[in-house]
């Protein structure tokens, strides 16, 4: 029940890339820049509701919080299949990104209490990876549906959201709530949204307001005084959306740091692949799909095979060795890939670095900063954890939109191109010095 959810989820997000050129078609006038807000509006709001949405099941129930949540991704599932608009599109998005919110955390929190104790480590594992699933085949999946129509992405949703609702009236167990605590800090919720969508503005729009606009530097300002507001906030607020001591435990913070700068450049790989594939090279958005299915699919089998090498190596040599296969993979496609196409020798070469980057990287990261805490502030820094992430993405996808513009013909769209990749390149860079500063941590607190 908990899987099937969770999945479909998980699912949204990268189908959701592969249907976006052709969302672009559907609505004439509509640009990268408005577009993508279908993925930065999403991620801004589950980033922002993961940690008080968590909070919020706990006084209602888990099993409360996951079938409403659950009947809200799948009733906003039909209205972003019916929006007449890119504007309705957004705001259906946004209140998707609401039941994901709410489904994530009380999804595990069910899986737990019908776990026994001594299972419950493989369960965690076994719910972490419908996300590694989800990668392999979203891809794929989405480029078959969007073959009909860009609108069934978002129908296919349904009839697996009724079934789970109807199901899990019937099979979800009650679990015991706790003792109510204070109201979750909804107001911080709200400054980490503004604070986000501000930065994502300014750099989605850089390119035709220009660097030195005073929108542009009004919208950084503003995502900067935002962010100290809500930093401020969460240091006072009884319930915050992020425990600032969370961020004094120095292998947390490192491995967090690494996870949301490594996001940024993880989301831009993806977004141009994607865009080059279909723009440049002018595949379907199956052939797409399976075009960039190889690097998805590798990373479980890579992340499960990795134990050996983190048993040596440890959590931060483990996820830098990851980082420069993704680097390589990156640096592959800035020397060899053309107007031309040529998927054998250019781009899947690649896509099988990233792929195994990931599959080193990612994992290694979120079992890092899980065991740098206690087990009570487990499910709080895995939230944590995966708003950093969704933090990251809003970033990579803004950078990704301002750095390629509106290039006009092969010339023009290869030079933009490679100005993305380098810039997921340097995101990449960041993200290994974060990975060493983690290996320093590590070292400090005697952890391998």
């Amino acid at each position: 029940m908990v899987a099937a959810a969770v999945f479909v989820s998980n699912l949204d997000l990268f189908i959701v890339n592969v249907a976006l050129p052709a969302m672009g078609r559907h609505f004439p006038g509509s640009t990268l820049a408005s577009l993508s807000w279908v993925l930065n509006g999403y991620a801004i709001v589950f980033a922002a509701l993961l940690v008080p949405a968590g909070r919020l099941a706990d006084r209602i129930g888990h099993r409360t919080g996951f079938l409403v949540g659950l009947a809200l991704f799948t009733l906003s599932s039909a209205l972003c299949a019916l929006a007449p608009g890119v504007g309705a599109l957004v705001a259906a998005r946004l209140l998707q990104a609401v039941g994901a919110a709410l489904l994530m955390p009380t999804s595990l929190a069910l899986l737990l209490a019908a776990t026994a104790p001594e299972r419950r480590a493989g369960a965690v594992r076994a719910w972490a990876s419908i996300g590694g699933i989800a990668a392999g085949l979203g891809p794929v999946v989405g480029g078959l549906l969007v073959e009909a129509d860009w609108r069934w992405v978002f129908l296919v949703n349904l009839p697996v959201g009724l079934a789970a609702l109807l199901a899990g009236l019937r099979v979800l167990p009650r679990t015991p709530r706790p003792e109510a605590g204070p109201l979750p800090d909804l107001t911080g919720a709200l400054l980490l949204t503004a604070a986000i969508a501000a930065l994502a503005v300014g750099l989605v729009k850089s390119d035709a307001w220009g660097w030195s606009s005073p929108r542009v530097i009004g919208s950084l300002l503003a995502a900067a005084a935002l962010t100290g507001w809500f930093l401020r906030r969460s240091a006072r607020h009884p319930a915050p959306v992020v425990e600032l001591p969370l961020l004094r435990v120095p292998v947390f913070a490192a491995a967090n740091a690494t996870a949301l700068l490594f996001t940024v450049a993880f989301a831009g790989m993806l977004l141009t692949s994607v865009l080059w594939c279909q723009q440049v090279w002018g595949y379907s958005a199956l052939r797409t799909g399976l075009a960039i299915a190889p690097g998805p699919l590798l990373v479980p089998p890579i992340a499960l095979a990795a134990g050996p090498l983190l048993r040596r190596l440890g959590h931060g040599r483990t996820a830098a060795a990851g980082l420069v296969l993704f680097a390589a993979g990156i640096a592959w496609w800035l020397l060899t890939v053309r107007p031309a196409p040529g998927y054998a020798a250019e781009l899947l070469p690649g896509m099988l670095l990233t792929g195994a980057g990931v599959g080193l990287t990612l994992p290694t990261l979120i079992g890092a900063a899980a065991g740098a805490l206690p087990p009570t502030r487990f499910a709080t820094g895995s939230a944590v954890t995966t708003m950093a992430r969704q933090i990251g993405a809003v970033v990579g996808v803004a950078v990704v939109v301002s750095v390629l513009g509106t290039p006009h013909g092969a010339p023009q769209a290869l030079d933009a191109f490679r100005h993305g990749w380098l810039a997921v390149l340097v995101a990449t860079a960041s993200a290994l010095v974060a990975a060493l500063l983690l290996v320093a941590a590590q070292r400090r607190a005697g952890q391998h």
